[in-house]
């Protein structure tokens, strides 16, 4: 490159031998580079660089669709109160066939203690949206490379949640008779706890979406960290936050284990579909294309 003198010239001076010598060295010993312009708007730098950000709006026209059909559901709800309470009598006799069936005897201990029993509403009341839309917001500013097929695995495994909440009404353990609801006895922090419960769909047990979101929340992180020096507490929250959902889910006779499994096998059916269906399809398109 070729860059102006001071006074005109081409800022080269000609060697002993005639040659033309490089232009100077910069303040580290390198030759002189143009400038590294800033990254432009919806853009990030690390590990995610060259990807861009959703836009913003779609995010919240995603949540908005999404808690339009929940509202939807949750109209139902009164229609189906009885329906709700016989599939729960059927879901808690078939468990006690299996010999599945902890939710009772879980839920007995911990309405006796009543510090943990306060904890556990405080994180029924709360974990579930300030660690999910937290980690939703922190990848989506920070790692726009990896953001978007998760959000599409969160919001599959909701449709899924939702169909089935249409398809089968489940009242919760806390409705049938021998069971203490623990987060209304014990109450939670805040204000917003009276409002959660009364916004919230009553017959939706099935599947569970707190245990469906905790493994999400464990996928995000274990993503997140896996490569850097945080991958061990990365695989420890991956295990810890969905063995602790399952906990105070059963334990404060919000769900069953039918409902923890179900919540399970809906992210997981998300990721096969958003994920590793169009992988294995790219494979085999390209054994063919081989072949």
């Amino acid at each position: 490159a070729v860059v102006e003198g001071e006074h005109g010239g081409t800022g080269l001076e000609a060697g002993p031998t005639g040659t033309a010598l490089a232009p100077p060295a910069g303040p580290t010993g390198s030759a002189l580079a143009p400038p590294t312009l800033p990254p432009g708007p919806g853009t990030t730098q690390g590990p995610g660089a060259k990807a861009r950000r959703s836009p913003l709006a779609l995010e919240l026209a995603v949540i908005a669709f999404l808690g339009w059909i929940y509202d939807w559901l949750q109209n139902l709800a009164p229609l189906r109160v009885n329906l709700a309470l016989r599939h729960a009598r059927a879901v808690l006799s078939f468990e006690e066939r299996l010999h599945i069936a902890p939710e009772r005897a879980l839920d007995h201990w911990l309405a006796h203690q009543h510090f943990l029993a306060y904890i556990s509403s405080d994180f029924y009341d709360n974990a579930i949206f300030g660690v999910t839309l937290g980690l939703a917001a922190w990848t989506w500013w920070r790692r726009p490379d990896i953001y978007r097929p998760l959000r599409n695995d969160l919001v599959v495994a909701n449709l899924i949640g939702f169909a089935v909440f249409w398809q089968y009404p489940l009242a919760p353990p806390r409705m049938l008779p021998g069971f203490v609801d623990v987060v209304e006895k014990v109450g939670g922090l805040g204000s917003w706890h009276n409002a959660l419960i009364s916004h919230a769909d009553q017959l939706a047990a099935m599947p569970s979406m707190h245990l469906a979101w905790a493994v999400w929340c464990s996928l995000v992180v274990w993503r997140l960290a896996r490569a850097g020096p945080w991958r061990r507490a990365a695989g420890a929250f991956a295990v810890l936050y969905p063995l602790s959902t399952t906990f105070v889910v059963l334990a404060t006779a919000n769900h069953y284990t039918l409902d923890v499994l179900g919540g399970a096998a809906a992210i997981a059916i998300a990721i096969a579909v958003v994920e590793l269906a169009p992988q294995a399809v790219r494979r085999a398109r390209s054994s063919f294309a081989q072949g």
